[in-house]
C-alpha cells in the first residue's frame, strides 16, 4: 500500500499533505518523539525557517527515503 497516494487514513491524507519537504534521522525513537514534541510548540515561522535552511526550494524529498 502506498501512503503517498492517500490510500491509508493518516494525518497526511486528512490535511492533503502530499510532499515531504523536511525530515530528521535519530538513533532512537525516544529522541525522535521528543524532537517532534518540541517542534510542535515552535511558532510556524521557526518551522518554516528550519525547512528553508535545509531545503530552500521546498522540493519533495520522499524519493530520497523511500
Amino acid at each position: 500500500m502506498n501512503t503517498k497516494k492517500g490510500f491509508i487514513k493518516s494525518h497526511s491524507k486528512r490535511y492533503g499533505i502530499d510532499e515531504l519537504v523536511y525530515f530528521e534521522v535519530f538513533n532512537s525513537p525516544r529522541d525522535a518523539i521528543q524532537r517532534e514534541k518540541n517542534m510542535k510548540h515552535w511558532p510556524r515561522a521557526w518551522k518554516t525557517r528550519t525547512i528553508v535552511e535545509t531545503n530552500p526550494s521546498w522540493r519533495d524529498l520522499y524519493s530520497e527515503i523511500a
